[in-house]
């Protein structure tokens, strides 16, 4: 059975919005995205919104309903009274292009960043081996769809635009993580995840789990681990007395 459904719709550009209301008709089994479109055909049709598979895996119609960062086709009607007010804006941490989209583009700044995956060089093509329980550790991470909507709650960058150039965000510290934890990946990512991609901004909130979709313990699993590493890398004094010794051994062998 349908109803009339009140929705505040933020509209606007980089320069300039307000929120609009707007009454809506909402049937059983709906989500906000439906009446998203709904309003589109039939009151705004110049209204913008990003979305593509509606089945919550492509990430696309990330936005922020009543205040708190959502997927549209994953935030279902029957959440709501019939007398509230639903309020959707675009994610507040990036840019407005206008209405519902913003433009992402720093989460894809980062991901070119990030070293790629840096297997040995003695083994090639089919000659990969891992165990299995390294495989489901990392498997988890690759779950993202990359809605970016943890990139958009993390308050490193969404209450402070000047860490931007310094702090990758909870996704990419995952990949990070991620590589760090291959088995079959070489390289030594943990002081550039500190000092490259700001890993010591991460106060370990948890709001960005919180928010992921697909349910990806991004804190526990990923940036903890992460912060361990680096502090073992840095902090330890064990470890600085080896390393410092193991240089130190290095240069008197070439001299």
């Amino acid at each position: 059975m349908g109803y009339q459904a009140k929705l505040r719709v933020w509209r606007g550009d980089d320069g300039a919005g307000e929120l609009h209301d707007f009454t809506v008709e909402a049937n059983d089994g709906e989500v906000v995205l439906d009446l998203i479109h709904r309003l589109q055909a039939t009151q705004a049709p110049d209204l913008a919104v990003r979305w593509n598979c509606k089945a919550g895996k492509c990430g696309s119609c990330s936005a922020e309903v009543n205040g708190r960062p959502r997927l549209l086709c994953m935030t279902r009607m029957s959440m709501f009274e019939e007398d509230d007010v639903i309020t959707v804006t675009p994610m507040r941490t990036f840019p407005v292009i206008r209405d519902l989209v913003c433009d992402v583009s720093f989460n894809y700044t980062k991901a070119m960043e990030i070293p790629a995956f840096t297997p040995p060089a003695d083994l090639g093509p089919g000659e990969y081996r891992m165990q299995q329980v390294d495989v489901e550790r990392s498997q988890e991470f690759r779950k993202c769809i990359e809605c970016f909507l943890c990139q958009n709650v993390c308050h490193v960058i969404r209450d402070h635009e000047e860490n931007k150039p310094a702090f990758a965000g909870p996704r990419y510290l995952m990949r990070i993580a991620e590589l760090e934890m291959h088995p079959l990946d070489v390289a030594d990512r943990r002081n550039e995840a500190q000092t490259e991609h700001g890993l010591g901004y991460c106060n370990i909130t948890k709001c960005c789990t919180e928010v992921c979709p697909e349910n990806i313990h991004i804190t526990d699993n990923a940036l903890i681990p992460m912060k361990e590493r680096v502090a073992d890398r840095r902090y330890d004094p064990i470890v600085w007395l080896g390393n410092k010794l193991f240089r130190r051994g290095e240069r008197d062998a070439g001299a």
